[in-house]
Formats: C-alpha cells, structure tokens, sequence
C-alpha cells in the first residue's frame, strides 16, 4: 500500500442486509465501514449491497451481486468450482487441438492478481460481516482483490495505533487469534516435515506456533497487568473520573482540555488504545484522577474486548463515568446504545455517570433544542470551547461534593506525619491547635473521614 495520500488505494464495501436490520442501521453500518477502511488508508471506491434472509454459505452475496462486485477489482465474478480435471487419453488430445483458445479464455490467480493492479480497480474487498475462511477464499477467487472482513479491518486499524507495549500485546493477541483459523493450506502442506514436530503437516505447525506465541504473549500482559492493577489500587481512594463513549466522539479532546496533558488527538477511529490517567487541572483538594480509554464500536470483536479488559476495568472502578457522545453524528443515539451496552456487559452500568452531547458547535438551533427534549439532562459543550470545559469541571467538583461530609479529626502531635495524607485526600477547611495536638475541620468522602479516623486511632 502506497504512503503517498495522493494515490490512495481503493477499497469495495460489501453489506447484506439481514430481516433484522432497519434500513436506517444499514445506511449507518455501511457508512462506519466506510470510516475504518478510510481509516486504514483506503479511499472507497464502491459498494455492493444486497438484502437476504441470511449470508450466502459459499459467498456471502448471491452470484448476479458477485458479478457486480467482480467489476469494481476486474475479476470474473466466478467462483471455481474446484472439481479435479479427469485426465483420459481423448481429453489430452481434445486439449492439445484447442489449447490455443484455452490459454486466451482461462484466467489463473496469477492473472487475478495482474486483473487487481488495473488502474481504477479496487485492490481490496471488506465485507462487513464476520465471514469463515472459505467464504473470503471464494471471494479472493471471484474477485482477484484481498478480503477482509470488519474485524479483520478493526484488528488491523488496532494493530497500527496500538503505542504503549500493554497495548501491543492485547492487538498481538487478537491479531494472532484471528489469523490462526484462517491459514492457508500450501501446495507442499500437507508434507510431513521431519526432526522435531515430525508428523505434522506444515499449516498444522504453524498454528501451533501461533498457540505458543499466544501463550507467551499472555504470559507477559499478565505481568503488566498485574502491574497496573498495583497503580490502580494505589488509587482506589481518590476520586476517579473515566471518560467513556464511541471512537471518534472527542473523548481524547476533552482528556486533553480538562487535565492539560498531551494525549494524542486525532480525527480518526481509535486514535486512542492506550489507558491514560490525569490529575484534573487546576489540581482540587481532594485530587481528581480523570482517565481516557478506548473507543466502543458496533460489532467490536469478542477477542478485543477481552483483550482490552484491563482498559475497561478503569471503567470500572471510577467513582464517575463521563458518556461522550459526538452530538454532530447523525447515529449517535445508535452510538450511545453500544456504549452503554458494552459497560453493562462489565458491570459498570451501575457506576454513577453523566451524559456529555459533544460537538455541539456543529448542531443548529433546531437540532439542539431536539436533543435538549430527548436528554434534559444532558451536558451540552464542545471541547474546543474553553468555557463550555470550565463549566465541566466545575460540574464534575459538584457532584463529588454532593457526595462528601464534614467532619474533624484530631491528629496528636505524635502522628504529625499523617497531616500530608489529610491534605491529599480531604480538603481542610479549618486548622486549630491545642494541648492535645492539631484539629482539623475537614470535607471529604465519608470513606476517606472513616479511614483517617481509624488510622488515627491505631
């Protein structure tokens, strides 16, 4: 693939629309397609649509919609059949007198692959539907272009953002997981190979290779992971706040502006993979910890989402989730509905939260007072607005404060030392001494008074 923007390779869609789906779903399902290919570096060049009771077994299109896909990639349309040729005497012959035409008519993978360069021509084929090894071979076979399905793309898409080396190892792993069932049986691959593995066929050693490196690679998150359970446990009495919601909804953006830190902005899909944790800025008393974590999608793969458990953990265990959602995307209520589906699916859909319509520059005056009718208690903002993020922060010190309680504590002098964790995790109001050491008048979660208190007490 070609890094020159200007000459982008190009791409074919292909989307059944199953009796479950609404036409509107399947507008919008094409449409995000169309995103993460583009995200991929591809431009689209066309899509082949076709409603059926359900995906065809051999093709996942009927054979007058493949034929209509094979003229986007210049292949024939036709699936071989791959029946064994009888060798007789009289066919040899017969051969032989009309190997001349034969040799003009028939057309070999070679010549698909040659069919594919064609200027104008798709070189690659994404349908979007999770589809079996057999059926992407048939259509590689149809079309002379490259398959994928959406995962593969998503998996892809993954595999270039991924940045810290947690995330390299939960791509690595999905990566692997979904390649495995799709090798390929070589010419020479069903030969037994020889020293050690003798016996097994050559795909056969591959895949178990692919299961020991998947092995070792779950061996070394596990360690990281154990790592970041540490840090989050070391932060499991302060105040968290996890930005959660769609890819390319702004969660970056806000992350950004509320905390002051560099994190990565982009307008593309999973532009963020990494978790990142912020002190909420201007620093509060009680300190607030606001964390960014990977977008959802529609139809993510069962493998990411394990993978990227330790992400979603962050989820979790926050005290506040904050739902971005890009308020501009004519699907965003589609959007939210996958957001909050996935959190239920962890167990944090019970976790307190606030919904953030993002975006709103984009809207008119008409859709905003529409959205203001579905959600009355939506925020309303743009990240790009710096009064819109101050009032934002300003909400999210509110409700924290909402849940908190005054209480005093008396530190004697001989626990002086405890006064730097009083004024980490509770804010002093007021500061008294006597003869019996110092008073504090403090406001904080009733948790932390709890635990101060017994600290103070043993």
């Amino acid at each position: 693939m070609t890094s020159d923007p200007a000459v982008r390779p190009l791409a074919v869609l292909v989307s059944v629309q199953l009796p479950d789906v609404t036409d509107v779903q399947h507008t919008a399902d094409i449409a995000e397609l169309g995103r993460l290919v583009s995200t991929l570096g591809y431009d689209v060049v066309g899509t082949v649509t076709q409603k059926r009771e359900s995906l065809a077994a051999a093709a996942v299109i009927g054979e007058g919609k493949l034929v209509e896909l094979a003229e986007y990639t210049g292949g024939d349309g036709v699936i071989p059949t791959g029946a064994k040729e009888v060798k007789t005497k009289a066919r040899a012959k017969w051969k032989a007198e009309n190997e001349e035409d034969e040799d003009e008519e028939e057309v070999d993978e070679t010549e698909d692959s040659v069919e594919s360069d064609k200027p104008g021509k798709a070189k690659i084929v994404v349908v979007d539907h999770e589809i079996t090894p057999s059926q992407a071979r048939n259509l590689e076979k149809a079309t002379g272009a490259q398959v994928l399905d959406r995962t593969g793309v998503i998996v892809d898409i993954f595999h270039r953002h991924a940045r810290s080396r947690e995330a390299r190892l939960q791509v690595e792993i999905a990566r692997l997981t979904y390649v495995a069932p799709r090798l390929r049986e070589s010419p020479g691959g069903k030969e037994r190979q020889r020293g050690r593995g003798a016996g097994e066929a050559a795909i056969e050693l591959d895949r178990r290779k692919i299961r020991d490196r998947i092995a070792e690679l779950k061996e070394e998150l596990a360690a990281i992971q154990k790592q970041q359970d540490n840090r989050r446990y070391a932060r499991r009495d302060q105040l968290r706040v996890a930005l959660v919601g769609y890819t390319n909804a702004g969660k970056s953006s806000l992350m950004r502006a509320l905390t002051g830190s560099d994190v990565l902005v982009a307008d593309k899909l999973f532009a963020t993979l990494d978790t990142t944790v912020r002190a909420l800025a201007p620093e509060t008393k009680p300190r607030i910890l606001v964390s960014d974590t990977v977008g959802f999608i529609q139809k993510l793969p069962h493998d990411l989402v394990a993978s990227f458990r330790s992400t979603l953990d962050e989820a979790l265990e926050a005290s506040l989730l904050l739902y971005v959602v890009d308020a501009s995307d004519p699907t965003h209520e589609a959007e939210l509905a996958v957001t909050r589906e996935v959190l239920r699916e962890i167990g944090a859909d019970s976790v307190p939260s606030k919904l953030l319509l993002n975006k709103c520059d984009r809207l008119t005056e008409d859709e905003r007072a529409s959205l203001l009718r579905k959600h009355p208690d939506a925020v309303f903002l743009s990240a790009l607005d710096p009064a819109d993020i101050t009032r934002l922060r300003q909400l999210i010190i509110d409700t924290f404060e909402e849940t908190m309680a005054e209480d005093e504590l008396l530190i004697p002098y001989a626990k002086q030392a405890m006064l730097g964790a009083v004024y980490e995790c509770a804010r002093v109001l007021e500061e008294n001494y006597d003869e019996s050491g110092t008073r504090l008048k403090v406001r904080a979660l009733p948790a932390e008074i709890a635990r101060l208190q017994k600290q103070l007490a043993d």
